[in-house]
């Protein structure tokens, strides 16, 4: 399996058996990311090696205007697609395998998680796997310590508060909060 396969699978949402062929490729990928993570967080890098190291883990073109503060960290990386202007805090971690789309403009606090994945259920199937992407749209907000789970789309211009676990979808222009997250306000634009 290489790259494409990888993401065209994943872009089926077919659950993942624990031990198959694809199951096998996040093993792989995960090995690559955690090479890749370790070169970008072992050292201080100008922003155009950063820049480059970032193509290499991500396995496409990135736009030049994408920021990321170290230390970063993903388990796969093949599988996060970035707009223009976005920008990525220190100490996020990205669970991306079911996908992460973040549109031109985002902002990432602090410590965020996005988390693409889940286990099975069934204890007898535990090892298997569920995922769904999650979408983060332009001119979003991602405050500190704030969890994005699979399925989520934070909708244009929305602001998810610091800490937040996201577990629901975010309404464009809404800012929302707590665990789970709701609704605090909308914002007049």
């Amino acid at each position: 399996m290489n790259v494409q396969e990888f993401r065209d699978y994943m872009a089926s949402r077919k659950p993942i058996k624990g031990g198959s062929e694809v199951h096998m490729m996040f093993h792989k990928l995960s090995q690559e990311a955690l090479r890749i993570t370790a070169v970008i967080n072992g050292e201080y890098h100008t922003p155009e090696v950063l820049h480059s190291l970032l193509e290499k883990l991500w396995g496409h073109n990135v736009p030049k205007s994408v920021g990321l503060f170290p230390p970063f960290y993903t388990d796969c990386g093949k599988n996060t697609f970035v707009g223009e202007r976005v920008f990525i805090n220190m100490g996020c971690k990205f669970q991306d395998q079911g996908g992460i789309t973040i549109d031109d403009g985002a902002l990432i606090g602090h410590n965020v998680v996005l988390a693409t994945l889940n286990h099975m259920l069934d204890p007898k199937k535990r090892a298997g796997m569920t995922y769904a992407p999650i979408h983060i749209g332009k001119n979003a907000w991602i405050g500190a310590n704030a969890t994005v789970l699979a399925g989520v789309t934070v909708g244009d211009g929305a602001v998810v508060a610091a800490g937040a676990v996201v577990t629901k979808d975010v309404e464009p222009n809404t800012i929302v909060g707590g665990v789970p997250a709701k609704v605090i306000k909308k914002i007049k634009v």
